[in-house]
């Protein structure tokens, strides 16, 4: 697939993929798939200490205003205190309905750029599920759904819920856990929360739940919805709940036909959470991003100019560019949103500019916004707020770390 349909139909599954959250569509012509053995290692896409996707490099370029570049390492902690249990996005371009359990090189890259660096901070667990297949939306998309799509839309969800019995039953071990997710993957977590985890005892092992790019109903100036007894996050040492946010250009808001920044069901008395995770709170925040040093989550439609304007080209796999990046949380037009402001300096070596517009045939689709790199926008912020969260799990817990 040509970069510009893997930009194109990622974002257009960023939308359709939210709707993982509350599809509970039924087999009508069919009986459900079989299970899938989670005992069997090969069904994970990454495993503690295992070489996998998320052993990967997250050796980092930071170029400053100045246009000073220096490289920060990275290593995983194999004694992390806690766990990390990940849900990858809309990412499979097998030809079917739903995916197989076979990892494909979209599957590895996504884990890649959206998980390994948690490996600092918790043990990472990433299940294979067979979701709803970038080859099926499109074929929504245009259309003309592929036989039996409706009645297999849940079969990810049941897939995700299997691997998490699993390490609630194995693995855990009376373990803080944070749940992870993006698109697709914080759709079929929102469901976990809301359907095995709110109100019930497993909650007190939740940490925090990291729900990137989907659009969590909760109520007006409130801090639950969808979820009675998670709420969202109000301090860097809260511990059992949310933080959920879809991410726009400052100058580039949603238009009025954004499917992200709205709850999907119309309801006057709700709103799409927002939480800053630079910050948490509504004030405007300079973002810890971790880009991709060329390309973008999927291979976006553009690729990143020079990081430093007559500079040497950056050969590490991310870069941080810190001071380029504010975030803030607003409300406009009825949308909810992270708006994410540019603070360009011409005068300065230092690139002006990040990647991450979805483009279709050569045009910004604006309605989408940055989500290619909802995680990667504040990735630092994610993995500092993991460490503090963590910490404050373990001294609730009566640990010292």
């Amino acid at each position: 697939m040509s970069r510009k349909m893997i930009a194109a139909f990622t974002a257009t599954t960023g939308a359709l993929a939210l709707a993982a959250g509350v599809w509970h569509a039924q087999a009508q012509d069919q009986g459900p798939p079989p299970k899938n053995d989670y005992a069997d290692k090969a069904s994970w896409l990454c495993w503690p200490g295992r070489d996998d996707a998320c052993a990967g490099d997250n050796t980092t370029t930071v170029v400053k205003a100045s246009g000073e570049t220096q490289v920060e390492t990275w290593s995983a902690n194999p004694e992390a205190p806690i766990d990390c249990f990940y849900v990858y996005p809309t990412v499979s371009n097998d030809p079917g309905v739903i995916s197989d359990m076979e990892a494909g090189p979209e599957e590895k890259r996504v884990v890649e750029q959206q998980l390994s660096r948690f490996a600092s901070q918790c043990r990472v667990y990433a299940p294979l599920y067979r979701q709803f297949t970038l080859t099926a939306l499109r074929a929504m998309v245009t259309g003309t759904p592929m036989p039996g799509a409706a009645a297999r839309a849940n079969t990810g969800y049941e897939d995700v819920v299997d691997a998490w019995n699993y390490y609630l039953e194995h693995e855990n071990n009376g373990r803080g856990v944070v749940l992870i997710g993006h698109s697709q993957g914080s759709g079929v977590l929102t469901q976990l929360i809301a359907k095995e985890i709110d109100g019930k005892p497993v909650q007190d092992k939740l940490v925090s739940a990291l729900l990137i790019g989907t659009n969590l109903p909760v109520k007006k100036g409130e801090t639950t919805g969808t979820f009675k007894s998670v709420p969202l996050c109000e301090s860097k040492t809260q511990v059992g709940c949310a933080v959920a946010y879809v991410s726009f250009r400052e100058d580039v808001p949603p238009p009025a036909n954004s499917r992200f920044g709205v709850p999907r069901e119309p309801d006057a008395t709700m709103e799409a959470a927002c939480v800053n995770p630079a910050n948490l709170s509504d004030q405007p925040a300079e973002m810890h991003a971790y880009l991709a040093s060329s390309g973008s989550l999927l291979g976006s439609s553009e690729e990143p100019g020079a990081w430093v304007k007559g500079g040497e080209t950056v050969t590490t796999p991310f870069v941080s560019v810190p001071g380029l990046l504010t975030g803030q949380c607003v409300r406009k037009d009825g949308f909810h949103y992270l708006a994410v402001k540019t603070n360009a300096d011409p005068s300065d070596p230092r690139t002006d500019e990040i990647a991450g517009d979805v483009v279709q045939n050569g045009v910004v689709a604006k309605d989408w916004g940055l989500h290619l790199i909802d995680v990667n926008l504040a990735m630092g912020d994610l993995v500092a707020l993991v460490k503090s969260q963590g910490e404050a799990w373990m001294a609730k817990q009566g640990h010292q770390h």
